[in-house]
């Protein structure tokens, strides 16, 4: 009945590939269906005004989509000259979530920045992003570590987001474009590899939903988190 002839709670295929770009301190290209992220981590010894002197670290990310990412051309941004409510609403997104999972102490004081750009999209592309986001800053934070920079790894558990929602009156997990364009209600679940919550953005979109409902897809996005971990873990080894 899923427009893909996936099970209700199978994920699309997810592949990590790592070291994908030669300068970035950590870098990935994330693989979920067909939706492909190009994940990439800078150090720089420096963090913004308001904590410094603190002695935290800092992660915030940056996200963008290719003008062909999508099935009909979108315009760049820069040539708007601003980017766009949804562009700044899902970076904000990507880094809060990252920074969750980071020990900003043992981070030292010190920014990283994770830039997240769409190469292709077919829907949970901000999950991909957080997901594989994790995956090039964790990178990063094993050459401060290699080097001495860093003495205790202050990313103590990946951090991953995956996508559920109703569709055809039946929770679904791991939402692609056809689902997600009819989904009746959408939720994006983003967790630590311990499943603990990080944040939950859920609406109905055209169909109202129960407290039974919000379980049942709270359920299949622990189960979708935890495989996600698993590659994340598996990418990093």
């Amino acid at each position: 009945m899923r427009p893909s002839g996936r099970n209700l709670s199978e994920m699309r295929a997810v592949s990590i590939e790592t070291g994908v770009t030669k300068h970035a301190e950590g870098s990935c290209l994330i693989k979920i269906g067909d939706t492909h992220v190009l994940c990439t981590a800078t150090i720089e010894d420096r963090v913004p005004p308001f904590i410094k002197g603190s002695g935290l670290g800092w992660v915030t990310a940056e996200y963008g989509m290719l003008p062909r990412a999508t099935n009909t051309r979108m315009r760049r941004e820069a040539t708007a000259g601003k980017q766009g409510g949804r562009t700044v609403e899902i970076q904000r997104l990507i880094g809060r979530s990252l920074r969750a999972g980071v020990d900003r102490v043992a981070l030292g004081e010190r920014q990283i920045t994770v830039d997240c750009d769409v190469i292709q999209a077919d829907g949970g592309t901000r999950c991909a992003s957080i997901t594989g986001g994790w995956v090039a800053l964790k990178l990063a934070v094993n050459k401060l570590m290699k080097v001495g920079d860093v003495v205790s790894d202050p990313l103590v558990d990946p951090v991953a987001a995956v996508s559920c929602g109703i569709y055809a009156g039946q929770p679904v997990l791991d939402l692609d474009y056809p689902e997600d364009s009819e989904a009746g209600v959408d939720g994006n679940f983003i967790m630590l590899g311990n499943k603990q919550l990080i944040e939950v953005q859920m609406s109905a979109e055209g169909s109202v939903f129960s407290r039974d409902q919000m379980n049942a897809l709270m359920d299949l996005a622990e189960k979708g988190v935890e495989e996600l971990a698993a590659a994340q873990k598996a990418a990093v080894a």
